[in-house]
């Protein structure tokens, strides 16, 4: 991670694709920039297995309080609510991080930048 902040959490979304409609999108990219936006934010990662087909958005926090803006976000509320209509089965993993070895920064997008 390029922040001088090691996680203290992080938040993870393991999910099976539907039909991946155009609202579907918009709704998921501006999930994705408000929780940009969130104070305590600190970065995320996206994975597909070609394998299995599942897909994984992880997100890093500096603390709980953050996380709990992002699961009470009104948009995030909606995609919940309507999360049938495009996935498949998921799983969400909330996570408490005890330490982060190697390159912090592997994989890591939209990390703010320190000072921001």
């Amino acid at each position: 991670m390029t922040t001088a902040s090691t996680p203290k959490y992080s938040s993870t979304f393991i999910f099976e694709t539907g039909e991946l409609t155009e609202e579907f999108h918009r709704i998921d990219g501006e999930i994705a920039r408000r929780a940009r936006e969130i104070p305590g934010f600190l970065g995320e990662e996206a994975w597909h297995n070609a394998e299995t087909g599942l897909y994984s958005e992880v997100y890093y926090w500096s603390d709980m309080d953050a996380l709990k803006q992002l699961v009470g976000m009104d948009t995030h509320q909606l995609a919940k609510r309507r999360h049938g209509e495009w996935l498949g089965e998921y799983r969400v993993v909330i996570a408490e991080v005890q330490s982060v070895y190697g390159n912090p920064a592997l994989g890591i997008e939209h990390a703010p930048t320190p000072g921001s």
